[in-house]
């Protein structure tokens, strides 16, 4: 989808507004930044990477870039296509709260076997602390991301069998407002 320099053909247009919550001129805009950016037109993991620094320079965001990049790459090719870039922008910025959180979902189920593990969690909860370093003040319960894993589970392990289901995880995240706030978003009434 869009060779160097190209616009979007009409049959990519309908498709990205099928499928995105943005419409045909903000579409063109977002093709046109991303074009300028990555004029192969894709995106590879270290730009990816370069970007989140830019974002987080307090912190070390490698690991979690890297963990993001494996969820917008859905045909893990190893690139992200603008496709793959403008779906992903869409469910996170302007999607429902239950499609951010099965975003989320699949951004923690690193193995994508259908459930989150501690340890899971534990890579991802890791990545956030050191992505944004000391700039966050935390209560003596979350200091650190075992503290915050075991915390979540204790709360969304309904069955206690050590690994949250796609319900369990969506569920308790409507509960927990720091997931909910991680995801910026509000919480629907």
């Amino acid at each position: 989808m869009g060779k160097s320099g190209s616009k979007l053909t009409a049959g990519e247009m309908k498709e990205l507004q099928e499928c995105t919550y943005f419409d045909k001129k903000e579409l063109q805009q977002w093709h046109r930044d991303f074009m300028k950016d990555c004029p192969s037109g894709a995106l590879r993991k270290e730009e990816f990477t370069t970007i989140y620094k830019q974002f987080f320079p307090h912190g070390d965001p490698t690991k979690f870039a890297d963990f993001v990049f494996n969820v917008f790459d859905t045909n893990k090719d190893g690139y992200i296509t603008f496709k793959e870039f403008i779906c992903a922008l869409s469910i996170t910025s302007r999607g429902t709260l239950d499609e951010k959180l099965d975003w989320a979902f699949n951004l923690y189920d690193l193995d994508n076997d259908g459930y989150i593990t501690k340890q899971e969690m534990l890579n991802i909860v890791e990545a956030i602390y050191a992505m944004v370093g000391t700039m966050l003040e935390l209560p003596p319960d979350e200091d650190t991301p075992e503290k915050r894993v075991n915390k979540i589970f204790a709360q969304m392990d309904k069955n206690k069998d050590g690994k949250l289901s796609r319900g369990e995880f969506i569920a308790g995240s409507k509960k927990d407002a720091w997931i909910v706030q991680a995801l910026a978003i509000e919480m629907e009434q």
